[in-house]
């Protein structure tokens, strides 16, 4: 079970096959007794989108969401990660074949982050597939 992310949400929405789950994301420290004193405490809400083949949920209904936890080091490595190296080892090469031009070197490694995301969005209908979550009631 310590693969497995779970959330519980309320359904906001839903069109044909997709249900749009509202979910609370809430730090670590939530718990904690002093949260309201520190600025790192915080939660945010977010709509999840999963496909489910035949709904059986209703708008307001409680549900618990489940996925795995490789989907979360998988979207931190293409969000965060990759770009990152990109970044860094085009620097780097640019300012050795460049003779040390920082400004244009910079330029050019932030400029391949715009074919990097670009590629990114292309393939979002098989990413959306990667990460999928999966339904079921709160009881």
């Amino acid at each position: 079970m310590a693969n497995v992310i779970t959330h519980q949400g309320i359904v906001e929405n839903m069109e044909d096959s997709h249900v749009f789950v509202r979910i609370i994301q809430t730090s670590a420290c939530v718990s904690c007794s002093v949260k309201r004193y520190c600025s790192s405490a915080d939660s945010k809400e977010k709509v999840v989108e999963i496909n489910v083949p035949y709904p059986v949920y209703k708008i307001g209904d409680r549900v618990i969401i489940t996925g795995q936890t490789s989907m979360g080091m998988m979207a931190v490595l293409l969000a965060f990660a990759l770009p990152f190296l990109i970044v860094f080892f085009s620097l780097f090469t640019c300012m050795y074949v460049l003779d040390g031009n920082e400004l244009l070197s910079g330029l050019i490694s932030l400029g391949l982050l715009l074919p990097y995301y670009y590629i990114i969005w292309l393939n979002r209908a098989g990413l959306k597939k990667n990460f999928s979550f999966t339904i079921k009631p709160n009881k």
